[in-house]
């Protein structure tokens, strides 16, 4: 077989600068940056296998559930085991992960197939996601827990409280039904009005307790009429 080259070593500096960590083993870091779309083969045309980052992508996303899991666990004592597996929800989700990986410039770093590239791949939530878990893994193999550890609380949870606060990823629905089913009871929703055409509906539902409403609210479909209904009841019922 020839000899295999890699001819990234520039930027891929530029990346170890951007995270914080410096590779010892530096074919780490070219594997996490290899999306399975992309292959290359020996110098005879054969083609060369199980080079892309799906296997650090899996270890990466068991060391960050790890390493998120136990940073909520110490800094929020008081906190149920429901309301820290909500937060590490927040902190590890897919559109999350690929705001931290477009932080980091790493679409311009990840190798694809032309067919790839050609459809905005470097953009896509799903592949910039798998490569920043694929990052982790490899920063984790090479340096072991404490970096691994080191690049989550630095880049990762630089700014968790505005992430853990946002409404846009905050589940409502689930916290009020947690909130009540620790007191003995269950909300119940409906569905109160529909109007609007097919393509831009809108919807208003209402949250009950034994009959008696808590809470209301609208949005475009039914899921996020809830959603509201379910804030507003949260905001009335803790106050």
């Amino acid at each position: 077989m020839g000899k295999v080259r890699f001819l990234r070593r520039k930027p891929v500096s530029r990346l170890e600068r951007r995270i914080g960590y410096r590779f010892k083993n530096t074919e780490l870091l070219e594997r996490a940056l290899r999306h399975r779309s992309w292959s290359f083969d020996d110098g005879n045309g054969n083609a060369i296998l199980n080079v892309s980052n799906e296997r650090l992508e899996f270890l990466g996303d068991a060391v960050l559930g790890l390493l998120v899991a136990e940073h909520l666990f110490r800094e929020f004592p008081g906190r149920t085991e429901g309301e820290l597996t909500e937060s590490r929800r927040l902190l590890v989700n897919g559109e999350f992960l690929a705001q931290r990986a477009e932080e980091l410039d790493l679409g311009c770093e990840i190798l694809l197939s032309a067919s790839e590239e050609e459809t905005g791949g470097r953009e896509k939530q799903s592949i910039l996601s798998d490569a920043y878990e694929a990052l982790l893994g490899a920063i984790y193999i090479d340096g072991g827990f404490k970096a691994a550890k080191k690049f989550v609380e630095e880049k990762h949870l630089a700014d968790r409280d505005e992430q853990l606060n946002s409404e846009k990823y905050i589940n409502f629905k689930g916290t009020l039904l947690e909130y009540l089913q620790a007191r003995g009871k269950r909300p119940e929703y409906r569905i109160i009005s529909e109007n609007g055409p097919d393509h831009n509906k809108t919807f208003v539902a209402a949250v009950s307790v034994a009959g008696k409403e808590i809470g209301r609210g609208s949005g475009p479909t039914k899921k996020a009429a809830e959603q509201k209904a379910s804030k507003e009841a949260l905001e009335k019922i803790t106050r």
